[in-house]
């Protein structure tokens, strides 16, 4: 009798199931409360570790053993562009629908390996997965699940197409706000505007990226000023994100921002402030040691190029490797897909996940 395998139609259906539960941070308690019933139906050793008074990070590891690798997904996902449609719904090789790609394939398949090692090893297998709750906003399942618990090396589901990111890019999140009088639009001209302030502070400094830090990625997130009618309004705010490659430190680009935002405030004489909310620096795992080598030969034999890169976008991978755990990233599904109105995953990508992460647990386990 030979190894216990993947089973694609129940992987398949396991993910129709979570794409169709709406979980966007902060209200995963539908999806978390049937991964569970999922998980104790099958006989799985599940945990349910507290986050706050509703949600709860799911824990699937062996009793008895400690874990030498943990793969780790989160279950939250943004908000619905459209709550009419965000199921799951397939179209030949794809499936579409919010989160398939970022990233409840990478679960799914995550779920999926797990299943099969604990059919094949029961207590002997040495890999858990960890299924965590608001990565999207606050990332405080992670941050309560490194309190807790460690294993050496983790492997973060995030959307790769399937190819390997030995670290991430570091991620900085500003806000800038600008302060002026109200007063009626047709004397504009009396007092500065916080609007063209605003405009005028974020087109210097996004200038300033491109000549001088053109390796960095900004994205204007947001900008809204206070409502104000036929006047000008007394106040102007925009959220602004920054992500730059490992060998950027985070300080380095934070000082330069600072500094370039507090240049401009002067040059414009406008009540300004710029204060950064999230700094998270970037990383690279040293491409050595047995559990990368294994990983290497698995993507080999699955026909996947072993071109390694950092992470472009930032995830719980960074509070993963602060805590002292060497921290991979491979998923189904692409960035250019996660977020967007027409999210959706190859299929076969998934089953193809599962395949890797089972062989990866065997691996370590052995």
């Amino acid at each position: 009798m030979g190894r216990p395998h993947i089973q694609p139609n129940r992987l398949k259906r396991l993910l129709h199931r979570m794409v169709d539960i709406y979980s966007p941070s902060g209200k995963e308690e539908e999806l978390l409360e049937f991964l569970w019933g999922y998980c104790r139906r099958r006989g799985l050793p599940v945990l349910r570790q507290e986050v706050d008074e509703r949600r709860y990070n799911l824990l699937l590891m062996p009793p008895e053993s400690e874990p030498e690798l943990a793969l780790v997904g989160h279950l939250d996902t943004v908000a619905a562009y459209d709550l009419e449609r965000f199921g799951f719904e397939e179209r030949g090789e794809r499936i579409w629908g919010l989160g398939t790609a970022d990233m409840k394939g990478g679960c799914a398949a995550m779920l999926e390996a797990f299943t099969v090692l604990w059919e094949e090893m029961g207590n002997r297998a040495k890999a858990c997965v960890f299924l965590v709750v608001g990565e999207e906003e606050e990332g405080d399942g992670a941050r309560v699940l490194v309190e807790e618990f460690h294993s050496p090396w983790a492997l973060i589901g995030e959307p790769t197409e399937l190819k390997a990111c030995l670290g991430q890019y570091g991620y900085l999140e500003m806000q800038l706000l600008t302060r002026g009088t109200r007063i009626h639009a047709s004397l504009a001209r009396q007092v500065p505007s916080p609007i063209e302030a605003m405009l005028r502070i974020i087109s210097g400094l996004t200038q300033y990226l491109g000549e001088k830090r053109p390796e960095v990625v900004y994205n204007i997130r947001d900008l809204f000023s206070s409502p104000a009618g036929f006047a000008v309004p007394e106040r102007c705010e925009a959220w602004l994100d920054f992500h730059m490659p490992p060998e950027l430190p985070a300080g380095s680009l934070l000082a330069e921002l600072e500094e370039m935002a507090s240049r401009l405030k002067e040059e414009l004489k406008v009540e300004a402030v710029a204060r950064f909310t999230t700094v998270h620096g970037g990383y690279r795992v040293v491409e050595r040691g047995p559990v990368l080598e294994t990983l290497r030969g698995i993507c080999n034999t699955k026909g996947i190029p072993w071109e390694p890169s950092p992470f472009p976008s930032h995830s719980d991978a960074s509070l993963l490797w602060g805590a002292g755990i060497q921290t991979i990233l491979l998923g189904p599904g692409g960035l250019e897909q996660a977020h967007s109105p027409k999210e959706y995953v190859h299929l076969e990508q998934v089953f193809k996940a599962a395949e890797i992460y089972l062989e990866l647990m065997r691996a370590v386990s052995n």
